[in-house]
């Protein structure tokens, strides 16, 4: 009968060793005992950018991304974009299980009656430069507000964990309209408490000389699945930079600022600005053809935006819902001027040989830009946009890492590839 082992012969010795198998993987530690020499330090894995390496075991987000799968907490993406709402979605990445109604009502009026922040964020967020990046108010708020909240540093206190994660969903939004208003010199708007969720965070923005405000129910509606979509991805760039601040067992704030300035970089939240700038570069439905053609030929530096992933080797479930949400969204807005290069760009690429042997697929970003411009959002919101979702991933993921047994302190080996020692020489004697 097979063994859940892997068996490894070390060529330098001869000797064997046998590695137990769990949840396909092995235990890199495991291969500790595989030396040379009893001063030998062991064999180490060396993987940059964690390409094959898992350094949790998590029941939060599940991705199959040679079959294109998304679940959160076991419930298909595509049902929950069609079914749910944001403040559903997060009761259920943050407990499990979908909520009752009552369960329901209790965290969205708990959520709800958090969003105001302390009078002097306002004063803290008026320091920064008049064209600050909202993303870098964001994050810098963001960690300031463990300064308002000294009790965020119990972190092995359920009650008290619970409590800032409520506050981080609920206020993570009010920071975000700020950062906007104060960039475009408008006075900040405070929550209303009458809205949900979205509409609160749209009012926030959009208001200006009235008392009221009621966001179009479609733009809501859309902004909300949006929501949806973003909230959790699994170990990403961002949420493994919230769980390695957040291992050395510091507030959730600070873990989360981390994760705001990891989502800040082009690579990870900046991809669909990235597709916009690509068709605006290509500029009509004429010139697609000429562009892939430049494409496949390595021409420059073109490159096609918006398809691929690093998970994702078909089609990103995510795109499918959101291409239907652009539809709807451009009803209202009127159409995008960019979509039918977009759209013609697609159907070309997913018909080219060269692009599908690749597994390049459209992916979340391909038009979810394309849509947050047609709401009227400028670019630099983009990554805001997805940092107010993904709130409840990182908080999650956090709490899942304080209460796992095996997390310890992130400390990453390395491979030292510097001198050898040496000693000291005067100044006087350097060449």
């Amino acid at each position: 009968m097979p063994k859940d082992t892997l068996t490894i012969t070390d060529n330098r010795t001869g000797k064997t060793y046998e590695v137990p198998i769990e949840n396909g993987c092995i235990r890199t530690n495991a291969l500790r005992q595989i030396k040379v020499s009893e001063e030998d330090f062991g064999l180490m894995g060396y993987d940059p950018a964690f390409l094959n390496t898992a350094n949790c075991k998590s029941a939060i987000t599940f991705i199959d991304g040679d079959k294109g799968i998304l679940e959160y907490r076991g419930y298909p993406i595509e049902q929950l974009a069609e079914r749910s709402s944001f403040l559903e979605v997060a009761y259920l990445l943050l407990n499990g299980e979908l909520p009752t109604q009552k369960q329901q009502d209790e965290f969205t009026y708990l959520v709800t009656h958090h969003t105001y922040v302390h009078e002097n964020i306002k004063t803290f967020m008026d320091g920064f430069r008049y064209d600050a990046h909202p993303m870098s108010m964001l994050s810098s708020t963001v960690a300031a507000l463990s300064g308002f909240y000294p009790d965020a540093r119990n972190t092995k206190d359920e009650r008290s964990r619970r409590i800032q994660m409520t506050r981080l969903i609920a206020k993570m939004p009010t920071i975000a309209a700020f950062s906007y208003r104060h960039s475009m010199g408008l006075p900040y708007v405070y929550p209303d408490n009458d809205l949900s969720y979205v509409g609160n965070f749209l009012a926030m923005i959009r208001k200006i000389g009235t008392s009221t405000y009621k966001p179009h129910p479609t733009l809501e509606k859309a902004l909300d699945v949006l929501f949806i979509l973003h909230a959790d991805h699994e170990q990403n760039c961002s949420t493994t930079s919230v769980r390695t601040v957040g291992s050395s067992e510091v507030d959730p704030y600070s873990a989360v600022a981390a994760g705001v300035a990891a989502l800040y970089g082009p690579l990870h939240g900046g991809a669909n600005e990235a597709v916009l700038r690509m068709l605006r570069e290509i500029g009509h439905v004429s010139k697609v053809p000429d562009f892939i053609k430049a494409v496949k030929g390595g021409e420059g530096e073109k490159k096609l935006m918006g398809f691929g992933h690093r998970v994702y080797k078909s089609y990103d479930p995510r795109a499918k819902v959101i291409k239907r949400v652009a539809d709807e969204v451009f009803e209202v807005t009127g159409k995008n001027p960019l979509l039918e290069i977009a759209v013609e760009l697609e159907r070309i690429a997913l018909q080219d040989e060269y692009f599908v042997k690749r597994k390049l697929y459209p992916n979340v970003d391909f038009y979810s830009g394309l849509i947050y411009e047609a709401m009227g959002f400028p670019v630099e919101m983009f990554p805001v946009l997805f940092a107010i979702p993904r709130t409840v991933g990182w908080v999650t993921q956090w709490e899942e890492m304080v209460k796992d047994p095996e997390q310890k302190i992130a400390r990453p080996r390395q491979v030292y590839t510097g001198p050898k020692r040496r000693d000291f020489v005067p100044m006087n004697d350097r060449k």
